[in-house]
């Protein structure tokens, strides 16, 4: 039977797919079909991240195997349009949850007027000494980690790492991802971690991200800056910025039979949410590089929603 990550890269169409092999993540694979579902289980709840990663004529079948072992309290997150359609067709209850935003590298360019305050930025974190190198495997990691540490307790005293929705920047896995570190003086103050995206928007996805609470101003989109610079040489096609909860909502996306109660929920937390998620400050930040697609996702959950099912999956993702 093949890797999970053999089969991401065959059959996978959602630009976060990488996430699925995140440390923690349980894996339902079936000798009779080509593909899996990756899960992380919390309480009696089972949640699916991403679909099924399967051959087009499997899909559905092991959708349906996967349902039959999971259980009736299983909810699926960051759906695609198509997973979506193929959930709902299963009797699944399917909301938009929220959208994910990708940039065409062919067509990108920081140049013209939509783009001078976010030049303005860059030049401001490079005339205060910041210098981007890309790291490699094998690297010292000991500064990353105290940005980590720092990043966290500016977070407040409760703050938790999120999990299950993020990517990570640690384990053997880190040889399929790039890693990009900004320094000052030759301290690293910030970093982001890209994960590769398969499918029909291939590239890199702009995915785990940490600066120093005390790094000056734009030193993240110098860091992302260099970063495009460095794919579009070698011909990527495209960067996402990845999925933002409570973002992109569009009454015209959601799909026969979603719920009216949910949609109300998420639209409020879209407007109220930020203790539970920071959507505004995560879309500014995704909105500066003109993204060329917004794509909806979705969560489905087996049967009606429950206050229960969306409260463990909070917890499941330490944003509670």
């Amino acid at each position: 039977m093949p890797s999970v990550l053999d089969t991401l890269a065959v059959h996978s169409d959602n630009p976060s797919a990488f996430l699925a092999l995140n440390s923690g993540n349980e894996y339902f694979q079936d000798g009779r079909f080509d593909g899996a579902c990756a899960y992380l289980k919390s309480g009696r709840h089972v949640f699916q991240f991403g679909g099924p990663f399967a051959a087009e004529g499997d899909r559905a079948a092991l959708l349906d195997a996967f349902a039959e072992h999971s259980g009736r309290r299983l909810v699926a997150v960051q759906l695609q349009r198509d997973d979506a359609e193929l959930y709902a067709a299963r009797g699944f209850t399917v909301n938009q949850l929220g959208a994910s935003y990708a940039v065409d590298l062919t067509r990108f360019t920081l140049r013209g007027s939509p783009f001078v305050r976010l030049r303005n930025k860059i030049s401001r974190a490079r005339r205060a000494g910041l210098e981007v190198t890309e790291a490699e495997v094998g690297d010292d990691t000991a500064e990353l980690d105290a940005i980590d540490r720092c990043w966290l307790r500016d977070k407040g005293g409760h703050a938790k790492e999120l999990r299950f929705l993020v990517g990570q920047r640690t384990g053997p896995l880190q040889r399929h991802r790039r890693l990009f570190v900004g320094r000052i003086d030759g301290s690293a103050v910030c970093y982001i971690n890209y994960s590769p995206v398969f499918g029909s928007r291939p590239g890199w996805l702009h995915d785990l991200s940490r600066r120093r609470p005390d790094a000056p101003p734009g030193v993240m989109e110098a860091v992302n800056a260099t970063a495009i610079e460095r794919m579009t040489e070698e011909g990527a096609g495209w960067l996402h910025f990845g999925f933002t909860p409570f973002t992109g909502l569009d009454p015209a996306c959601e799909l026969p039979g979603a719920s009216r109660t949910f949609a109300r929920v998420v639209r409020l937390l879209a407007e109220h949410g930020k203790a539970v998620y920071p959507a505004a400050s995560q879309l500014d930040y995704k909105e500066k590089w003109a993204p060329h697609a917004v794509l909806p996702e979705y969560i489905a959950f087996r049967g009606r929603p429950s206050l229960t099912a969306v409260l463990r999956l909070l917890r499941a993702t330490n944003a509670l």
